[in-house]
């Protein structure tokens, strides 16, 4: 089988193509193309001399409906709601998120009030219908929105998540009457309590769907002409992958799928080598990514925020902050030195790319001492100008009198290290977790270049940089399996020993999931089912999902799994009675996946060196030794300083650390003696 993975990124577009006849396991870098990505998609797969027409399997993380959101571009909504809540996305909660900030100012809605239409309809809190919905009335709504240019729609009535009729009438109507309309109702999309959230995530299903479908639709098309015959997988967000045409209709679970695919790597990687605990650490040309990873199990969440909306679809848990290599240093009225989260993104890139750009980025200021080399092309064929770099880290030396070039350009890469500290201290300290008991595992085109920095203020005492960790995310998307998480609002206490409709509840659930993986051609010997739980104190607001074993229905087992669950995560347990609020089932269809060759380099050391260069650590100069990964014998040992160059990235070892060469050519990074 011949398979591709593809990530498109802020800055560059990784591929990665692997023959399971062959074993060859090909990887490439290409400028993103943010006006009509499917052309970096493209030219990645070109520079890996894919053969669509030969390839089997297409597997892509995206970033399209992410940055609509986060842009504001996305399609104009209109909403169809409950009378009498026309009101609640703009209402959102009346929790203050800033304390001791009086200004501050809940997200806008997606929504404007004026494309809000209420209809007289109402399903009670236990499913039961008060009013019935009147076809009449939605036919009329359809009228009105036939005079308006093609756009997007979210049926969101209230306690659709027990008693879906209304919506689903809703939509039949409409979208035989709209039929060039983007339609989705909230019970499809999250069939769980809480109409704000509920509403909230089917409104960003709208918002991005039209520009999600037409771009999944141009780059099918693209692809077909070139031969590929083969379904069009996408990343999700809880770190499985689904078709295009599923992402199509549910595009708001592609909304973290670029990094989800990096961390399903790292475990991957980790189950190779033997390294159970780990801090992903995925630093890009706009932003950086990290996720803790305990006993090599997917960390998932379903209370993840974009752009301070809520997204209550699975996902894994992943922080992002504002600092790539592409990040901008800028001076604030307060004359404090900050770097992002403002990035130059792929146009014009940083200053060094001599494309216009002319403000000092962290990719610019590690040029400018050294850390990475003007005959170093990124991607093949961006190339680095040094002068340049110097002249846009001269304009903060031109504020600052007290600092030359290579002191600003260090100010500026610590200042970047300190914003990636506090990412990973937020999925960590803050929850109780010690960063000293995890190794780092350093990927993206600028992560290895910062990973042993971050680990010195964090104390961690392992890197860990795969091979080819400017790809990592696009071969995640490779290694990944069908995934389709569903989810039922059901209400228990856990009272009796026994609950009553509880295994009936998993068995309809469980079978409509088997359904699903069996309409996408997997087998059913290649599907496994896990079953979690949404549960809590009585008397508390929010849920905390609780995975179970299979065909248990004992009270007293299952309140023992949530009280250990509640105590890991919020450090205690109470005598409070606990009831259950949702019920989930994971369907996994396993895939075809790349395996990792054994490392095979034998020779010197000295093979692989090219050379060696002037470098600023901590305000000094020091001449380092440059390597060349490819050309690293296993098992080699280097002492730091030094620098590794490979193609998309460059790893950096100071003083003080040393590097190893691994069985499958991963690089582990340690300080001192080893």
């Amino acid at each position: 089988m011949k398979m591709v993975g593809v990530d498109v990124g802020g800055t560059f577009t990784d591929a990665v193509y692997y023959d399971d006849q062959s074993g060859e396991l090909a990887w490439a870098k290409a400028p993103s193309t943010p006006r009509a990505p499917a052309g970096g998609v493209l030219a990645a797969m070109d520079r890996n001399g894919v053969d669509l027409a030969t390839t089997d399997r297409f597997v892509h993380g995206v970033t399209i409906g992410t940055n609509a959101i986060l842009e504001r571009r996305g399609a104009p909504v209109w909403v169809i709601t409950t009378k009498g809540f026309r009101d609640t996305l703009e209402i959102a909660r009346t929790n203050r998120t800033v304390l001791y900030d009086i200004k501050t100012l809940k997200p806008a809605s997606l929504v404007p009030r004026q494309r809000i239409i209420e209809v007289d309809e109402r399903v009670l809190a236990d499913g039961t219908v008060l009013r019935a919905l009147d076809p009449d009335a939605i036919r009329q709504i359809a009228s009105r929105l036939r005079a308006e240019p093609p756009a997007a729609l979210a049926v969101c009535f209230l306690h659709s998540y027990l008693n879906g009729s209304h919506e689903e009438a809703a939509v039949t109507i409409l979208r035989a009457a709209l039929p060039k309309w983007f339609i989705c109702h909230s019970a499809e999309i999250l069939p769980e309590m809480r109409e704000y959230e509920r509403f909230n995530t089917a409104v960003l299903n709208s918002y991005i769907g039209p520009l999600t479908a037409r771009y999944l639709s141009e780059l099918s098309r693209l692809m077909r002409s070139r031969g590929y015959r083969g379904a069009v997988h996408l990343m999700a967000s809880s770190g499985g992958i689904e078709t295009a045409e599923r992402a199509a209709r549910f595009p708001v679970h592609t909304v973290l799928s670029g990094p989800a695919g990096g961390v399903a790597a790292a475990i991957h990687l980790g189950g190779l080598v033997g390294v159970r605990n780990l801090i992903t650490y995925d630093m890009g040309g706009t932003s950086t990514d990290v996720c803790l990873i305990e006993d090599l199990n997917v960390p998932l969440t379903s209370e993840q925020f974009v752009d301070g909306l809520p997204v209550r679809t699975p996902q894994i848990e992943i922080n992002s902050v504002g600092a790539g290599g592409g990040s901008i240093a800028w001076v604030d009225t307060g004359h404090i030195l900050r770097v992002g989260p403002r990035s130059a993104g792929a146009v014009p890139g940083p200053a060094c790319y001599g494309k216009g750009g002319v403000e000092p980025t962290v990719t610019d200021a590690n040029l400018a001492i050294g850390r990475l080399a003007s005959s170093l092309k990124l991607a093949g064929t961006v190339a680095l100008d040094e002068s340049l770099a110097e002249q846009a880290v001269q304009r903060i030396v031109a504020v600052f009198d007290s600092l030359d070039v290579p002191r600003a350009a260090e100010g500026i890469i610590r200042i970047a290290v300190a914003r990636m500290v506090s990412a990973i201290k937020e999925i960590s300290v803050s929850k109780g977790y010690d960063p000293r008991d995890f190794a780092l595992v350093a990927f993206g085109g600028a992560g290895p270049m910062h990973a042993v920095f971050i680990a010195e203020e964090l104390e961690i005492a392992h890197v860990l940089v795969p091979l080819r960790p400017g790809n990592f995310c696009a071969f995640g998307a490779l290694i990944s399996d069908v995934r389709h998480d569903h989810l039922r609002t059901h209400r228990a206490a856990l009272i009796d020993r026994e609950l009553e409709g509880l295994e009936d509840a998993f068995v309809q659930i469980e079978a409509a999931a088997r359904s699903a993986m069996t309409e996408e051609g997997l087998p059913a010997g290649d599907v496994s089912l896990q079953r979690s739980a949404g549960m809590r104190y009585v008397g508390q607001s929010w849920d905390l999902i609780v995975r179970l074993p299979a065909h248990s229905s004992d009270s007293v087992a299952l309140a023992a799994l949530f009280h250990a669950a509640h105590e890991r995560r919020y450090g205690y347990r109470a005598a409070d009675p606990i009831e259950i609020v949702s019920l989930r089932v994971t369907a996994i269809g396993r895939v075809a996946k790349p395996k990792l060759s054994e490392w095979s380099i034998t020779g010197a050391l000295a093979a692989a060196q090219q050379g060696s260069r002037q470098v600023w650590f901590a305000g000094n100069r020091c001449n380092v030794p440059v390597y060349a990964r490819d050309r690293l014998p296993r098992d080699a040992r280097i002492a730091g300083p030094a620098i590794i160059e490979e193609m998309g990235a460059v790893t950096i070892v100071p003083p003080d650390w040393r590097v190893a060469v691994g069985s499958v050519g991963e690089l582990h990074l340690k300080r001192g003696a080893q």
